[in-house]
C-alpha cells in the first residue's frame, strides 16, 4: 500500500503541464438531481478502452491516476484535442465518483466483478451519451433503464460524495456534521492558480503577460501572490512560464510560505520540499537574500527542486538529501525558520488527487500520524531559540492537524503556540492546516 501522500504533490508540475485538461466549461460532473442532457457525439471504442484501461491500472494496479493519465494521452498520437478532453473528463470523473457507477450496476442487478468497459459505458449513458452497437454493450441494461436507476437523491452521503465506507466514518468521528460539506466541496473541480514569482513580476505584471499571451486569469485577494486561471491549458508552453515569472502552486499552498514569516538574510529550512513549490516561495520572500536548506527523503526531487530554482532565478536554495538522523543533527539550534511540510493523507487535495480516497486504509492513516509525531519531535531540534516552526498538511482531520500540534506542545515545554489557519474546501479553498509555533529555549 503506498500511502505516503505528501502536500508537494500540489505544488508539483502535474496534469496542467502534460495533458489537455477539460476547460471547466467542458466538464460535466453529477447531478444531485440526477437530470441527463443528452449527447448528439458518437462514441469512440478506442477512447472508452482507454479510459476503462486508466480505472483498471488505478484500481487494480494502485498507480496514481495522474501518472495514468498521462499515459493514456500519449499512448496514441492520433488523439486529438477533443479525444484528448474526452478521456480527461470522464477518467478523472470515474475515479472521483466510482462509488455511484458500482451503486447503478447494483441497482441493475449486474454482477459485482462487472469489467471496466462496462461500467464506463453505463456511466457515459447517465451523462447523455447513448449506448453504442458494440459487442461490449450488449449485455447492458438500454439506455432508458440505465437513466431511471441513476437517482443521486435515493444514494447515500457516502455513495453520493463517493468514499469508502470507513473513511466516511471516520471522517465524522473527526468533524462531525461538518464532514460532509467538506465532502461536496472535495468534489468540486479544483481550478489552476499561478504564483507570481516575486523576483521577476508581480500579480499584476504577470497578468499582463498572461493577457499578452492570450490567458485570462484573475486575482485572489487572499492569496496576494496568486493568480486564477479562467480554464486549463498547458502553462509549460506560455513564454512566461519559460521565463520563470510563475510557478502553479494552489492557493491555500500559497499562504503556508508567508505563515513562517521568513526575513532576507535569514537561514530557513525546508525540511519536507519535495520538489521545492514553498521552497522556492520563501526565496522569493526573502529576497533571494540568506540561505534556504531544501530537505527531503527523496533526492530526484531535489534535483527537479534544482532545475525549477534555475528557472525562477533563486540562488539561496542548497538541498539535502535525508540520509538519516545525521542529516538532520547537522542543523541542530541552527534555523531561524523551520517550515515541516509533513508527509499526510491529502484528505485535504480530493479534488485534485481524487484517487487518494481509494488508496488510503486504517492502517496507512495510523501509520501517516506516527510519521508526523516522530518528524515534528526530531526535526524540531533545527530550530534555535527565539526561531519559529510551521508544521503544516493537506489534510483536514484534527488527528494530523491541531491534535499533533497538541502532543508536540504538552511534551515540549520550551515551544509555544502562535496562531494556527485552516483552509476549507466548503469554502473553495483546498483543505491545508498550518500551525506556527516559537522555541523560547
Amino acid at each position: 500500500m503506498t500511502y505516503q501522500i505528501t502536500t508537494s504533490m500540489t505544488d508539483d508540475l502535474g496534469p496542467d503541464f502534460d495533458i489537455d485538461a477539460p476547460d471547466q466549461e467542458e466538464t460535466t460532473q453529477p447531478s444531485t438531481e440526477g437530470s441527463i442532457v443528452p449527447r448528439a457525439q458518437r462514441l469512440h471504442k478506442n477512447l472508452v478502452k482507454l479510459i476503462a484501461q486508466g480505472l483498471e491500472k488505478v484500481f487494480d494496479q494502485n498507480q496514481y491516476s495522474e501518472r495514468v493519465l498521462e499515459q493514456l494521452l500519449s499512448s496514441d498520437s492520433r488523439l486529438g484535442s477533443q479525444d484528448r478532453r474526452f478521456i480527461a473528463e470522464h477518467f478523472y470523473n470515474l475515479v472521483r465518483y466510482f462509488r455511484q457507477v458500482e451503486w447503478l450496476a447494483a441497482e441493475l442487478d449486474e454482477p459485482e466483478d462487472l469489467d471496466y468497459t462496462s461500467l464506463v459505458l453505463m456511466w457515459l449513458c447517465t451523462r447523455g451519451y447513448d449506448l453504442p452497437d458494440w459487442p461490449e454493450a450488449i449485455n447492458i441494461p438500454p439506455n432508458h433503464v440505465i437513466r431511471e436507476a441513476y437517482r443521486p437523491e435515493a444514494m447515500p452521503t457516502e455513495v453520493l460524495q463517493s468514499v469508502p465506507d470507513w473513511l466516511y466514518e471516520y471522517g465524522k468521528t473527526q468533524l462531525g456534521d461538518r464532514w460532509d460539506a467538506e465532502l461536496a466541496g472535495l468534489n468540486v473541480l479544483a481550478p489552476t492558480y499561478l504564483r507570481a514569482n516575486r523576483l521577476k513580476t508581480d500579480v499584476e505584471g504577470l497578468l499582463d503577460d498572461l493577457v499578452s499571451e492570450g490567458v485570462t486569469a484573475t486575482l485572489v485577494p487572499e492569496a496576494p501572490d496568486a493568480v486564477m486561471l479562467d480554464a486549463k491549458l498547458k502553462v509549460i508552453r506560455l513564454g512566461s512560464f519559460r521565463k520563470g515569472l510563475f510557478e502553479v502552486q494552489d492557493a491555500s499552498s500559497q499562504l503556508i510560505a508567508p505563515f513562517l514569516a521568513p526575513e532576507p538574510g535569514q537561514l530557513v529550512i525546508d525540511a519536507c520540499a519535495g520538489a521545492g513549490g514553498k521552497a522556492l516561495h520563501l526565496a522569493a520572500l526573502m529576497e533571494n537574500q540568506g540561505k534556504i536548506i531544501a530537505m527531503d527523503v527523496e533526492a530526484f526531487k531535489l534535483d527537479e527542486l534544482k532545475r525549477r530554482a534555475k528557472r525562477n532565478g533563486v540562488k539561496i536554495i542548497h538541498t539535502y538529501p535525508i540520509e538519516g538522523r545525521k542529516t538532520i543533527k547537522q542543523f541542530h539550534d541552527k534555523a531561524d525558520r523551520l517550515l515541516l511540510d509533513v508527509p499526510c493523507t491529502g484528505l485535504g487535495v480530493l479534488r485534485r488527487n481524487p484517487d487518494t480516497k481509494w488508496k488510503l486504509d486504517e492502517e496507512s492513516i495510523w501509520d501517516l500520524q506516527q510519521t508526523q509525531a516522530s518528524i515534528l519531535n526530531q526535526y524540531s531540534k533545527m530550530v534555535k531559540t527565539g526561531g519559529l516552526m510551521v508544521y503544516a498538511t493537506c489534510s483536514l482531520m484534527p488527528a494530523e492537524d491541531e491534535e499533533q500540534v497538541q502532543k508536540f506542545l504538552a511534551e515540549h515545554k520550551n515551544w509555544e503556540f502562535v496562531k494556527d489557519l485552516h483552509t476549507w474546501p466548503s469554502e473553495g479553498w483546498d483543505g491545508f492546516y498550518m500551525a506556527l509555533l516559537r522555541r523560547n529555549k
